[in-house]
């Protein structure tokens, strides 16, 4: 699999004022009518959402992978990406080591 080079993203166009204007309003708006409205998150989602603040990365090892990429022979291990997804989902729900 090739993927084309990085350069050609297309370029995002920033917002109008006019319409940062109407969505602070709205936000503003829905913000006093749901004020009263309340969240909680399961233990699940509080795992989860509480080790992103402390996720760290390879940055070498991004590099690399990008530079495959973009010379085209970077390889894809099927096996290893499904033994992995199996591993994790085993784990999320609790069943991970059996």
């Amino acid at each position: 699999m090739k993927i084309g080079p990085f350069e050609n993203k297309p370029a995002v166009a920033p917002a109008t004022t006019e319409r940062k204007a109407d969505s602070a309003k709205s936000s503003a708006t829905a913000a006093t009518q749901e004020a009263s409205a309340k969240v909680a998150l399961s233990s699940t989602a509080a795992a989860l959402s509480g080790d992103v603040a402390e996720a760290s990365f390879d940055q070498a090892k991004v590099d690399r992978i990008a530079q495959a990429i973009r010379d085209g022979n970077y390889q894809i291990n099927a096996d290893a990406i499904a033994d992995k997804l199996i591993s994790n989902a085993q784990e999320l729900l609790g069943k991970a080591g059996g």
